[in-house]
């Protein structure tokens, strides 16, 4: 419920419907990820995508209110904080789906990191804050069809089978671990989520580069019954496609926001030709802009930056006194 709950708030951020397989990719390779600056992007589309509602739902009471002459007055000093507002966020929203595209070598290299670390930490399920990492990367294996962090022989180089399910009076792992400088136990293994249910033979998961352990085998030649490709290039592919579709999306939402904002300022304008006069049923034209391109955004985002400088100056003015009475 919680994976869920987390993964529909960022189908709020993509104002795209995904299915529940969907939010389970998604809940797990953002386990993964070891750069944690990469959910800023989602993050910063959920916080646009709920205030464009907002956005929205204003823009259809200013324009109900348009149609009476005598309630339109009372907008005359929001529409600037407004204008602001939603010129900030649409720009917001822009900025976001062009960061999503920027941020694929950043993604690959926190998908790296992030599962070379769960396969280095998937033996210590006793461990507080490593429990998690062995049912994560199963699910992960499940799920993406794939084995490994590059492929299924990364695998190999670590000791993925914890020491608790291990027989040292056998002589087998007394000679594995004795072979190995670092004392570690070490197999031509992967676990049981990196095989194909799809596959007619039964897994081999042991011994896979051993052709005379398996009847009719043969590693080089034959197609393994295990997933061959590694995880992070299937979470990449997956990422980027979803991203591929969801920036689709977000552009639109953004041209329609942009058609809304300009719809409104020419209705703004068309009405305040309006006020004053006797005569309410004058036809009167609406103008984007009266001034200047920078003249007009700085007339409406400088509020808002006001606001927010404001906001930071004055923490640190009661630090400053506290400070000098210090």
């Amino acid at each position: 419920m919680q994976r869920c709950t987390a993964c529909f708030a960022e189908q709020t951020v993509a104002l795209f419907p995904i299915g529940e397989g969907h939010c389970n990719r998604i809940v797990y390779g953002l386990q993964v990820m070891d750069n944690t600056d990469i959910h800023c992007v989602p993050n910063t589309l959920m916080i646009v995508g709920l205030a464009s509602m907002g956005i929205n739902y204003f823009a259809s009471r200013i324009c109900q209110d348009a149609l009476d002459a005598g309630r339109f007055p009372r907008w005359k000093t929001l529409l600037k904080p407004y204008f602001g507002c939603s010129i900030f966020f649409t720009t917001l929203m822009l900025i976001s789906v062009i960061l999503s595209y920027a941020m694929k070598g950043s993604l690959e290299s926190s998908l790296k990191v992030g599962l070379k670390n769960g396969i280095r930490f998937y033996k210590d399920t006793d461990t507080p804050g490593r429990c998690f990492q062995k049912q994560t990367i199963d699910r992960l294996q499940m799920e993406f069809q794939c084995c490994g962090n590059s492929d299924y022989k990364d695998w190999f180089e670590v000791q993925w089978i914890s020491n608790r399910y291990l027989d040292f009076s056998s002589k087998e792992v007394k000679d594995r671990i004795r072979s190995n400088v670092d004392g570690r136990y070490l197999v031509d293994g992967v676990p049981f989520s990196c095989c194909n249910p799809s596959s007619p033979r039964p897994c081999i998961q042991y011994k896979i580069t051993n052709n005379t352990a398996h009847y009719n085998y043969e590693h080089e030649s034959e197609e393994l019954n295990i997933f061959i490709r590694g995880c992070r290039e299937a979470l990449v592919n997956y990422y980027m496609g979803l991203m591929n579709t969801i920036g689709a999306v977000v552009l639109s939402v953004f041209l329609i926001q942009s058609s809304v904002l300009a719809s409104v300022r020419l209705l703004q304008t068309s009405m305040e030709a309006v006020a004053g006069q006797e005569n309410v049923e004058i036809e009167t034209e609406g103008y984007l802009l009266e001034k200047g391109v920078k003249e007009t955004i700085m007339e409406y985002v400088g509020p808002v930056l006001n606001l927010l400088w404001l906001n930071e100056v004055a923490p640190s003015a009661a630090e400053d006194g506290t400070a000098t009475t210090s």
